[in-house]
Order: C-alpha cells, then structure tokens, then sequence
C-alpha cells in the first residue's frame, strides 16, 4: 500500500467530513494556565494547524492583541474566519512550510503529531525560522506511540529532547499534569526556547590563499 499523502486535500476532506476526532472542544488547560501567566498582550502569536482555534478564544478573552491562525485546509479556514469575523484576528490558508513571519511564541496543540514523521526535523528548522530572538514553542506533545499509519504521530520524551535540542533550550519537557481526562498520562507540555547563535562565539577557520 503506498504512502498516504498527508496535504491540503486529506486535511480539508477531513473537515468537510467532520472528522476532527482531535478537536477537544475547549481550550487546552495546560496551555491556557501557561498564557494567564503572560503580562505582555503584545507577544506575536501563531497557533499553525489551529483547526477550530479555542486556544485563540482564551487569548483574546486574556487581551492579548497580535493573533495568527494558520491552516491548510480551506474548510477550517473558512469555519475560523467566520467564527472570529468581528476580532482583530489574523486567518491565513496557507502549508506551515511555505509560511512567513516572524513570532514571540508559537502555540502546539496537536499540529506536530499531525505532520509525518519525516517532516520531524523539518519542523523543527522551520519553527526556529519563524521565532524572534528568545521565542518560545509552547504547547503539548503526545508522549506515547500510536500503532498507525495515519496521523496522530506519537513519541517521547528522549526523542523529543533529540530533535529539538540543538535549536532550542529546553525549559521544559515533563509529563503533563492537567492534561483532559481522555489524554491523562498521554502528554508532554513543552517550553522550548529559541537558541541564538552570538557571533562572538563563532569560532572562523583561517583559509589560506594558495597562488
């Protein structure tokens, strides 16, 4: 059997269906109690995958002002644009991997599981690409293994702090206390940190001109 195609069209089919087994219906609390804690309304904001967005509810209920919601699938774009249609929210349909900006925090729930695990490291590049200086990913990763050939991915611990460590520090990586009763002892919550490369630790190797 060849190798399904996790894109625009799987992802949309998925919404036109009402497939969305993965939509929990409610702001992640682990999340949430993370972003009550933030002072700074004006952090730049980007939830990729964000399907129906509750994260994005609880930010605006919390005043924060700079919001992007990023998905692949038209449908669920459609759904986000009509549902935060009187708020100063920014929608984009648009593939992660083809996106551009630049963000403080980044928000996963449920997005990296979603992605094949050949796009891991792909991941990782790409979100480093799109934080400022000290941004952060936070959010949630499964961290137990799921026996199928479609999304979600898992994964655990050890492979996480692999993949990740070389671009960002790991502030935190523990299993998730607060996580919704059907995930309990599923889950990791995440606070990695964006390294940042100071030039003055950047050691040139000598090149000789030869004549």
């Amino acid at each position: 059997m060849a190798e399904e195609n996790f894109d625009k069209d799987y992802w949309n089919s998925k919404w036109e269906n009402a497939q969305t087994g993965w939509d929990i219906g409610s702001p992640s609390t682990a999340i949430s109690e993370y972003f009550l804690q933030v002072e700074n309304k004006n952090v730049k904001i980007l939830i990729p995958g964000c399907g129906n967005a509750h994260e994005a509810e609880l930010l605006l209920e919390e005043g924060f002002k700079n919001i992007t919601l990023l998905d692949i699938a038209p449908k669920a774009c459609e759904i986000i644009s009509k549902k935060f249609s009187h708020h100063e929210v920014n929608v984009i349909c648009e593939d992660f991997f083809n996106h551009n900006g630049k963000y403080d925090i980044i928000v996963e729930q449920t997005f990296f599981c979603a992605l094949h695990r050949n796009l891991r490291e792909k991941y990782v590049e790409k979100m480093a690409s799109l934080l400022h200086e000290n941004g952060k990913i936070i959010g949630l990763l499964f961290n137990k293994d799921f026996d199928k050939a479609a999304p979600p991915f898992g994964g655990n611990e050890a492979e996480y702090r692999k993949l990740f460590e070389n671009k960002f520090e790991i502030k935190k990586l523990e299993e998730c206390y607060n996580s919704i009763k059907p995930r309990k002892n599923t889950e990791v919550f995440i606070n990695f940190q964006k390294r940042n490369i100071n030039p003055k630790n950047i050691k040139y190797k000598n090149i000789i001109k030869r004549n």
